[in-house]
């Protein structure tokens, strides 16, 4: 009798194609950053618990940080699809039903619980995304229980086993821009078997939620974090205002050690966002002035469709004068290679039409660009050896490679010259930045 195959079983095609995904993550962001990994426990088994804020791109992220097979979990509704099924599972995916599904389709979660500790007793990591649904904002969402059922209920069948919750914060430049950056960041883990053990005089549904809290503060602490109420705009817009100057103070209080400028980034921004609280205990009324402020900046910027990069850029001039030379220098490649790669744009703004969920856009043109792109290649590759010399048709296809890319690049900084022009015509916009660095820099 045939052996029936695990989710979380070897396949040589499966580990084949993830060289290719995984250069293709990498290439897809003009600078990817992995914080922590020395916190990855080794000795036991790894439950993986990610902020979620972008659709599948944050699972590939996570999937690219080592070569380590991972098994992920999706909402059970795109599973209901049978050959889509099949391919998931194959992508070693497994269905979860949310509590939106209904209870009585929560029931049948003890299926994927069974088959995900048994992952975990291969000591195959495992991701579950806790706060059940992702947005497209740097803040948090109330976890789910699943992940602490899946957890609890582990321990208990490997009790031999170290088990951990490894909170992982996921961080985009920009949610929505293809060759945006990306920071994971490796938080403290939870040693779920230490953890009900200290806690033992609880019932399992307190120690539920104990676990809950402190996984919610870790996973916070590994995020730019801000509050997700009626100040959200106005605080990451004064965060924008004010994070050139922020790493420029922190570059002078560090002296001779540089970290890294993703790193820099992060914990300016949230020094700020601690700031804008501290001034709201401290002194109300101009806390007030300062969100009146962020509310008018982000009203102001997003009608001028002036971009945040322009806003937090370290030096505006030369910012602008560099941009200006690599478009011109550009500009002949880009031109011919942009109406070559013009069949994926338009089948990406086509299904773009079609998507209600935002946050979709940027794994659906990841996944256009690493499906139709080779076949694309193939098409281009064989008329230049059909209309050329070998000679001239290999440095063709060679220069074609990066299309892509270089097409965006290009006209991502054409775009950001513009964005540029627009702030320094708009000197009261400019005010408004300049009242609001006062009052956070003199603070």
């Amino acid at each position: 009798m045939k052996k029936e195959r695990k989710i979380q079983d070897n396949d040589h095609l499966y580990n084949f194609l993830r060289y290719y995904v995984d250069l293709a993550i990498k290439l897809s962001y003009r600078n990817v950053r992995y914080v922590g990994r020395e916190k990855i426990p080794q000795d036991g088994a790894i439950i993986y618990a990610p902020n979620h804020t972008n659709a599948l791109m944050d699972a590939l992220v996570l999937l690219a940080m080592d070569r380590k097979p991972k098994v992920f979990v999706a909402r059970a509704d795109i599973f209901r699809n049978r050959k889509l099924a099949k391919i998931l599972t194959w992508l070693k995916i497994m269905p979860i039903m949310r509590i939106r599904d209904g209870y009585d389709e929560v029931k049948k979660n003890n299926e994927t619980f069974e088959k995900a500790v048994d992952v975990l007793r291969d000591k195959i990591p495992f991701c579950i995304f806790p706060e059940g649904t992702h947005q497209a904002k740097y803040s948090s969402l109330p976890l789910s229980k699943g992940i602490f059922r899946i957890a609890f209920q582990a321990q208990e069948m490997m009790p031999d086993m170290p088990l951990y919750i490894v909170p992982v914060g996921v961080r985009y430049g920009n949610f929505f821009r293809f060759r945006s950056t990306v920071r994971v960041q490796i938080g403290d883990p939870i040693n779920v078997g230490e953890f009900i053990a200290a806690h033992s005089d609880l019932t399992t549904a307190e120690q539920m939620n104990t676990i809950k809290e402190e996984l919610t503060t870790r996973m916070q602490e590994t995020i730019f974090y801000i509050p997700n109420d009626e100040n959200y705009d106005a605080i990451y817009e004064i965060c924008a205002a004010v994070v050139k100057q922020q790493v420029r103070r922190m570059g002078a209080v560090s002296g001779a050690s540089r970290p890294h400028p993703l790193d820099l980034h992060f914990e300016a921004n949230n020094i700020t966002v601690k700031q804008i609280a501290d001034l709201q205990q401290s002194d109300p009324q101009r806390a007030a002035r300062l969100i009146e402020l962020g509310n008018q900046a982000s009203v102001m910027r997003k009608s001028q469709q002036i971009s945040l990069a322009s806003v937090s850029v370290k030096f505006p001039v030369l910012s602008r004068i560099l941009k200006i030379l690599f478009a011109l220098v550009a500009l002949p490649y880009c031109l011919p290679v942009s109406v070559l790669t013009l069949p994926i744009k338009l089948v990406c703004n086509f299904i773009f039409t079609k998507l209600r969920d935002y946050a979709f856009r940027n794994s659906v043109r990841f996944m256009l660009n690493l499906l139709l792109w080779p076949l694309l290649m193939i098409v281009y590759s064989a008329v230049a050896y059909a209309l050329l010399p070998w000679q001239w048709a290999l440095p063709v296809t060679l220069a074609l490679l990066p299309a892509p890319i270089v097409a965006h690049e290009t006209w991502r900084l054409l775009r950001l010259g513009v964005s540029d022009c627009r702030l320094l015509a708009d000197s009261k916009l400019r005010a408004i930045y300049r009242e609001i660095r006062e009052i956070i820099l003199t603070k």
